[in-house]
């Protein structure tokens, strides 16, 4: 929703009636009109990717059903967005805004790329953590991972 719309889940600068994300795009998603007045005007909306931007709106919608069971699990989550990663790549190719990622890359092969970077560090200091946050204040809530924990913990632990 966040990124369909450009607007943050919890906006204190919107009136109270819009002031939750979630709330606000269920009233948007009612009708065609007021859906795509919803989306980010950055976004370039035409025929070729309106569908695909009501598909993730709507799998969105899902995602923040009131009761847990009646979310989708994440496999269903991956099957309705692995068919749009061809679909949606920058009109422009702009290496500052990609974070260094290559994005004529394969999805497994940035993966693999990702998998070799993260092998070379299993600590990670504050110059390298910077990244994650892009200069601003947003923070992670994923705590940052223990020195060693990447050699004493493997997935079969988790099991």
């Amino acid at each position: 929703m966040e990124m369909i719309t450009g607007r943050r889940a919890l906006d204190n600068t919107q009136p109270e009636e819009n002031l939750h994300l979630v709330t606000w795009f269920r009233r948007m998603l009612i009708n065609k009109d007021t859906f795509q007045k919803a989306i980010d005007p950055t976004i370039d909306v035409n025929e070729e990717t309106l569908p695909s931007i009501s598909t993730v709106a709507e799998l969105a919608g899902h995602c923040c059903a009131r009761e847990p069971y009646q979310r989708p699990d994440m496999g269903h989550a991956v099957n309705v967005l692995a068919p749009l990663v061809e679909v949606w790549k920058p009109t422009e190719s702009n290496p500052d805004d990609v974070g260094g990622i290559d994005l004529e890359m394969s999805l497994p092969q940035a993966l693999k790329k990702w998998q070799a970077f993260e092998g070379m560090s299993t600590t990670m200091d504050h110059e390298s953590s910077s990244f994650l946050t892009n200069g601003d204040s947003t923070q992670s809530s994923i705590p940052t991972r223990p020195p060693g924990f990447g050699a004493s913990f493997t997935s079969s632990d988790g099991r």
